[in-house]
């Protein structure tokens, strides 16, 4: 199984495929998060709160928040995924 192929078809779908978020944001959000929420999922999902969601919501409806989450959380995935890979090659 070529989990490289998976992994690159999970990643276009999320970023080009149907969304309330435009595609190049959701690009943008897979590359770098900006944002309070975004950058917690991606350094440190484990703190997020309900109240880090509140304040999005302030400026963002649900839909949105929970497809900008899931493209930061794909993203960072994928960076570690690529140093595991990077570091095995090495080794």
């Amino acid at each position: 199984m070529d989990i490289r192929r998976h992994i690159e078809a999970l990643i276009a779908r999320v970023r080009d495929g149907k969304g309330t978020v435009p595609s190049d944001v959701r690009r943008a959000a897979m590359e770098l998060p900006e944002g309070a929420l975004y950058e917690k999922v991606a350094r440190h999902a484990y703190r997020v709160t309900d109240e880090d969601v509140a304040a999005a919501k302030q400026s963002t409806s649900e839909d949105e928040i929970f497809e900008l989450v899931v493209c930061v959380a794909i993203g960072q995935a994928k960076r570690q995924y690529d140093a595991a890979i990077a570091a095995l090659e090495k080794a």
